[in-house]
């Protein structure tokens, strides 16, 4: 849920609003009535995308004996294209 306040109120009240920002809630800054800016809260380390091993173990097929088979010419002719 997001709140609009105003600049010359979010000036009065910035430390309530962000501990409401911390406490999850996006707030929008209106100058003259139009939204203007967004604060919300940082995403913590927890949510930030950490890496797991192994997480698409039998997601993705992969044909290892694949990588040595020799490129087709269609291939070779896009990997000599210049960029």
């Amino acid at each position: 849920m997001s709140s609009i306040v105003n600049v010359h109120d979010a000036k009065t009240h910035f430390s309530r609003l962000l501990e409401q920002a911390h406490a999850g809630q996006e707030i929008i800054l209106a100058k003259a009535g139009k939204p203007y800016a967004r604060l919300m809260p940082l995403a913590s380390e927890s949510s930030a995308g950490k890496r797991v091993p192994n997480m698409l173990a039998g997601r993705i097929g992969f044909d290892d004996k694949a990588l040595f088979e020799p490129m087709s010419e269609d291939d070779l002719a896009e990997w000599e294209k210049p960029l």
